[in-house]
């Protein structure tokens, strides 16, 4: 299997990552995790847990919090101050990343080659080896400065895929938009997994009657 890094900023939305995470691991993929001062912050706000900043103890706690149900994957969660983790060099394979939530600081200084942590450097690194990468920015509105960042990493050969779900499906549940979305991500990692929704058209009984309008 391959290897993935999942990266977490200080935007809203953590769940997205929470199962993109589980998803990769039940895969059978080894997933380098790596989680920003602000997404601890937001992890703890938003479902917990209460990330310390000490990788060896927080490693176990995304663990429990990921509660990957085949656990065939591996996770290895990398202090975002370690510039010389093994993700922050093109040498190491990897098969994608992405960054979900994508905090609008985090955008920008993606776009601009800006790197100051192993999350910016990792995401430089996959650029310049012209591996997949996955933003997720968690932002509204959007402002030109955000949009002309999302044109510049577009450009420089990631995918900003905005967590907006869809309805045609359906859902009945908050969760059911979460797993579209995640869905979505897994997909651009070129990853298939049971949460992607694919458009198979309306049913015929949809049309009835319309040829009289």
């Amino acid at each position: 299997m391959a290897n993935y890094v999942v990266a977490i900023t200080g935007g809203s939305g953590v769940g997205y990552a929470r199962l993109v995470l589980k998803e990769l691991m039940d895969a059978g993929h080894d997933v380098f995790a790596v989680v920003s001062d602000a997404g601890r912050r937001v992890m703890s706000i938003e479902t917990g847990p209460d990330l310390t900043g000490v990788v060896e103890a927080d490693e176990r706690q995304l663990q429990d919090w990921i509660a990957a149900a085949d656990r065939r994957g591996t996770l290895r969660l990398c202090s975002v101050d370690d510039v010389a983790a093994p993700i922050a060099s093109g040498s190491f394979p990897t098969a994608g990343m992405v960054i979900v939530p994508c905090s609008s600081g985090t955008l920008a200084r993606v776009a601009h080659g800006m790197s100051r942590n192993l999350i910016e450097r990792a995401a430089d690194v996959t650029l310049k080896e012209r591996r997949r990468l996955v933003l997720v920015p968690r932002e509204t509105p959007l402002s030109l400065i955000h949009l002309r960042n999302m044109t510049a990493v577009t450009e420089a050969g990631a995918i900003v895929l905005p967590p907006s779900p869809g309805f045609y499906h359906n859902p009945g549940s908050v969760q059911d938009l979460v797993d579209m979305i995640a869905g979505r991500i897994l997909h651009h990692l070129g990853v298939e997994s049971d949460l992607s929704i694919s458009w198979q058209g309306p049913e015929p009984a949809e049309f009835a009657g319309l040829e009289d309008l």
